[in-house]
């Protein structure tokens, strides 16, 4: 079973569009709020990303930014 993490931050669009389309179909995520979790922001950092959101998933390559065509080979 893949497992989904979405790094997000707060008031940001796009992240919370990302979170909505995986809701709507059907795709369990776990959410790292980097506005709330130092952690994340230097995981994020140190795999280069500087903007949320990003989605990482087991077996499908990390996603930055809200892509809905790339998401939707998660919702498979």
């Amino acid at each position: 079973m893949k497992k989904v993490t979405v790094f997000t931050k707060n008031n940001c669009i796009q992240c919370k569009m990302t979170k909505r389309f995986l809701e709507e179909n059907n795709v369990d995520f776990d959410e790292r709020n980097i506005s709330e979790d130092d952690n994340a922001i230097d995981y994020l950092k140190d795999q280069g990303f500087q903007a949320v959101p990003v989605v990482e998933a087991t077996g499908f390559d990390t996603i930055a930014g809200f892509r809905p065509d790339m998401l939707k080979k998660l919702a498979v």
